[in-house]
């Protein structure tokens, strides 16, 4: 088995056995920890995180400074400004960071709820109900953010956490597992419920992904290579989160106002995140109106537009950026101020240009018609849909979930922003009386 990615391939047979036993030992630990998580009551995972939220307030400037160390290889290495942005903690941040352990502390705990339940005719009773997935695995790459919501969650769920970041991010992500740990420990709970997987290379990773029988599930988080790598090397079951080609539609019907808002909040607010918008498509009836006042607000925000020849001539002589698009601007997730244009004929052409381009992230339609919005919704196979409303909205947060550990893309198990309930499994309860099967 071959471990590719970011120009690293590996025979796994090649890979050291002492790091081998490393990376075991602690899936090992978190498999003993999962044991006592999976009993816990509400009242005692909520304590655990708000000392964890209340630690890393505390604690802000220790793990500032060991962000900073991050950010500074970062820059030396020519790390792009979209990326730097992601690997970056401010104080705020941090605190925001702290403030989503509370949201999650506040959310019903989905363990033991029952899903369905009813009394066969011979008088058994079954239930069905949710229980933690057990040891859950993270790879992601220079988002620190992660090391804290996916080991909320986790926590939240009754999971242990194995959290393998990218070594871009390893000093931010020791120093906010440190504190976490600690904060566990002063609750009594086992600190082995959260636990940074060793290793620095890549090499780490591959040993992540085969231990089968000790991690339950592994969910990756970041660019595309290293999503297929693992859905494709990984011997453990994999969520796939996805990467995301966004599209911003603006129907003929679609309020001016609104669409301009929506489009650069989707594209500008922030570039270095998945649900940020890639590709603009303008139904042709509305070019006229729009594109004008659309250009001048992209141009002031900086963006350059990827477009095709008709949305050419309307850019020309306006000032905006501007260049050609080729079939690689429509698949690309820029993280940078760069999007994707087009003028199509009508709904159908849009929604046929997104059905070939789309990753299945999220897609939004901007649109005052109703019956538009229902043929994009029901023409669009994505995880999410926005109706008249900015595709960065699609969040675990801005869901009401708290934080979330992903976006999934894929069909199986759990879609789109996933929460706590997406970290849960079921097992079916019988209750009989004496019952034998005949």
């Amino acid at each position: 088995m071959l471990l590719e990615h970011m120009g690293i391939v590996l025979s796994m047979t090649q890979l050291p056995e002492s790091e081998r036993e490393q990376v075991l030992a602690v899936a090992r630990r978190a498999r003993d920890a999962a044991v006592t998580l999976r009993r816990l009551t509400r009242n005692e995972k909520d304590a655990a995180l708000e000392a964890m939220a209340d630690a890393l307030d505390a604690r802000t400037p220790e793990i500032v400074a060991a962000n900073e160390a991050d950010v500074a290889r970062a820059v030396a290495s020519g790390t792009s400004p979209a990326l730097v942005d992601r690997l970056t903690l401010t104080p705020p941040r941090v605190a925001a960071i702290a403030q989503a352990l509370r949201d999650v502390a506040a959310l019903p705990d989905p363990v033991g709820e029952v899903i369905r339940g009813y009394t066969l005719p011979n008088g058994l009773q079954v239930r069905q109900v949710r229980v933690p997935l057990g040891v859950v695995g993270m790879i992601y790459e220079a988002r620190p953010n992660v090391t804290v919501d996916a080991a909320g969650l986790c926590l939240k769920s009754g999971n242990a956490a194995l959290l393998r970041g990218s070594s871009s991010a390893s000093a931010s992500n020791a120093a906010l597992a440190t504190v976490m740990r600690e904060a566990l420990s002063a609750v009594g709970l086992p600190v082995d419920a959260i636990q940074v997987v060793p290793g620095d290379t890549h090499e780490s990773v591959g040993h992540l992904m085969t231990a089968r029988g000790l991690v339950d599930v592994l969910i990756p988080r970041g660019g595309e290579s290293l999503i297929r790598n693992v859905v494709d090397n990984s011997t453990v079951p994999v969520i796939e989160t996805g990467v995301g080609n966004c599209h911003v539609y603006i129907d003929k019907d679609a309020d001016i106002d609104k669409a301009i808002a929506i489009l650069l909040n989707s594209k500008a607010q922030r570039v270095s995140v998945c649900n940020a918008a890639e590709t603009v498509l303008v139904h042709r009836e509305i070019a006229d109106a729009f594109l004008p006042r659309a250009l001048e607000a992209l141009r002031e925000a900086g963006v350059t537009i990827h477009g095709d020849g008709r949305f050419a001539l309307h850019a020309t002589g306006t000032g905006a950026a501007f260049v050609p698009v080729t079939d690689d601007d429509w698949a690309a997730e820029y993280y940078s101020l760069d999007i994707a244009a087009g003028i199509v004929d009508d709904i159908e052409e849009a929604l046929a240009h997104i059905r070939r381009w789309s990753s299945g992230h999220t897609e939004a339609i901007v649109t005052d018609s109703q019956s538009a919005a229902q043929e994009f919704i029901a023409g669009v196979d994505s995880a999410a849909v926005m109706v008249n409303a900015s595709t960065r909205f699609t969040d675990g947060g801005e869901f009401g979930f708290g934080a979330e550990i992903g976006i999934s893309t894929q069909k199986l198990h759990a879609r789109g922003p996933m929460g706590l309930t997406e970290l849960t499994t079921t097992t079916y309860v019988v209750t009989g009386d004496g019952h034998v099967r005949t």
